[in-house]
């Protein structure tokens, strides 16, 4: 039996390609149809380069056409991405490359409390586990978590003599190299200084400090946009952002703001994608059971509003605050739900990271000019 085209296209005009807002038809998503006895094929052209949007596109497709034209279709789903250009952005300058260092991601949240610095750790180990080399940087000035997280308070980092010039050697554990303010103060000292001392501090921990040669730096930002977040993007050149987020509207309100600072004219750094953190409680005792606290799929759904990819969701559980409270991130505990769930998110963060250096040029260093700071104090 060999299916009409025009049922093909009626069947596929009641899809809609996430972020777009019109029908697969008429957005010209749809590029082509073909029909061969009980085969069809479709040819898609995507503007993003997003792994779940193109997963999504293509069941959705099969699905539609299996339901409304004929239970027995084969159909074959072809998919192109053509991503539009990046236009001229007149606030860039090249951007000063740090040696050795391949991605530089940073890791991002609107609001204080979501578990930004605990993706941050666990992401650097489930990297390291895939055979990367990861180093972190603990750019949350005011409040440094991931010393703590990695079990490395109490060092300090060493001197060592790196072409005739001293340097600092990254603090390592699990296989990770961190470098924190809070190395340099106690427990009990607070951190009270201007933006200029932050920043000056900042490079000197990106630039004075022998990383090696890494894969992935993750940065770990303090929450909000801000100052430091200005200070960080003048600096070194992020290769894109992920931002962290809990279900609740309250959460969800400020990354996007988050999002929108990293979208600017004349900022342009890639969003790689949304995390959701504390997406739902599972109890120990009910392992099967999702209880959903603060909200279900706040972030996917904001994801897909925002056209970033989702890159999946880490549920709340008490054993991952226990673990970075004892310095051993769940991400190490292998064969567990935890460790499968940040490995998954793991895989999501570099799938995009490639799709990202594939179709775009090297991100460049912002130039810190007034229109930046206007600009971003607005969000």
């Amino acid at each position: 039996m060999k299916f009409k085209k025009e049922d093909i296209l009626k069947a596929l005009e009641t899809i809609t390609v996430a972020g777009e807002g019109k029908n697969m038809v008429e957005s010209g998503a749809v590029k082509n149809v073909m029909t061969f006895a009980n085969e069809v094929i479709v040819d898609l052209l995507l503007t993003t380069p997003a792994l779940h949007i193109k997963k999504r596109a293509e069941e959705d497709v099969i699905k539609t056409i299996k339901e409304k034209v004929s239970a027995d279709a084969q159909v074959i789903v072809n998919i192109k991405v053509e991503a539009p250009a990046q236009p001229a952005n007149p606030n860039l300058i090249k951007g000063k490359s740090i040696p050795g260092i391949k991605n530089i991601v940073a890791i991002a949240s609107g609001k204080g409390g979501v578990g930004k610095s605990t993706i941050t750790a666990n992401l650097a180990v489930s990297l390291t586990k895939m055979g990367y080399k990861v180093g972190v940087l603990d750019a949350d000035i005011y409040g440094p978590s991931i010393p703590i997280m990695f079990d490395v308070e109490k060092e300090r980092p060493l001197s060592t003599t790196v072409n005739g010039r001293s340097k600092m050697k990254p603090v390592e554990n699990y296989g990770v190299k961190v470098l924190s303010i809070g190395f340099f103060t106690t427990p009990e000292q607070a951190v009270i200084w201007r933006g200029p001392m932050a920043a000056k501090a900042l490079n000197q921990l990106i630039f004075d400090a022998d990383w090696g040669e890494l894969d992935f730096m993750l940065v770990d930002l303090p929450p909000g946009t801000g100052d430091i977040h200005l200070s960080i993007m003048q600096s070194m050149p992020i290769t894109g952002a992920v931002v962290v987020s809990t279900p609740q509207a309250v959460a969800l309100a400020d990354a996007r703001r988050g999002v929108a600072m990293f979208k600017q004219d004349n900022i342009q750094v890639p969003i790689l994608g949304i995390v959701e953190n504390m997406s739902y409680f599972t109890p120990e005792e009910l392992p099967d059971n999702k209880y959903y606290i603060f909200g279900k799929e706040g972030a996917k759904n904001l994801a897909e509003d925002l056209k970033v990819p989702f890159l999946g969701e880490i549920p709340l559980v008490q054993s991952i605050r226990e673990a970075g409270d004892n310095g051993r991130p769940a991400a190490l505990q292998e064969g567990t739900p935890l460790s499968e769930a940040f490995e998954k998110l793991t895989k999501a963060v570099v799938e995009e990271t490639f799709n990202r250096n594939e179709i775009l040029p090297p991100t460049e260093v912002i130039q810190m000019t007034n229109s930046v700071g206007c600009s971003t104090s607005k969000n």
